[in-house]
């Protein structure tokens, strides 16, 4: 009975604003079917969500608030995939993935990319720099002026953080 009605409640907000949220991805993202998807997937995300949304006192607001994270996710997917087709191009073409392996790629960098960005900004600096650019952590220290066990403890912190994730 109560997902009836948050359904109907959503296919209230749905027939208020649908034209709203449409126009208004479509400012940011100029180009319709775009704005469509994204404005479909705005409300399957209300749709999942344990408010109601006939209790929402500024229903645009939260409507803009899930597509703007929504937006975010979209603009990040594209920099990364740009990254990795860039990176791409510049290997020989003997060694080209299949479409397969490059949609696999795309989304553990996109995961990879979330992980990273739940940590803080010292642990992911000391991360990366272990991680992509082979520094030790002696060499990672003296950068940026810590101790070897600090450095040890960020890169445990984040090990741990990557290891929970193969387990959600």
């Amino acid at each position: 009975m109560q997902d009836a009605i948050h359904s109907s409640s959503v296919g209230q907000l749905y027939k208020q604003h649908h034209s709203w949220l449409q126009g208004w991805l479509h400012r940011r993202l100029r180009h319709s079917a775009d704005a469509e998807d994204l404005a479909h997937d705005t409300f399957l995300r209300v749709l999942h969500t344990p408010q109601k949304a006939i209790e929402l006192r500024q229903p645009m607001a939260f409507l803009a608030t899930i597509a703007n994270g929504l937006l975010i996710n979209r603009w990040r997917r594209q920099a990364i995939e740009q990254a990795y087709l860039q990176a791409l191009a510049a290997r020989p073409e003997d060694v080209e993935p299949s479409p397969e392996e490059r949609h696999l790629t795309i989304e553990t960098l996109l995961e990879l990319d979330s992980l990273l960005l739940g940590l803080s900004v010292a642990v992911r600096q000391i991360f990366l720099m272990s991680q992509l650019d082979g520094m030790t952590y002696p060499q990672i220290a003296v950068q940026l002026g810590l101790t070897v066990p600090q450095v040890q403890r960020a890169m445990t912190k984040a090990f741990s953080v990557c290891y929970a994730s193969r387990f959600e």
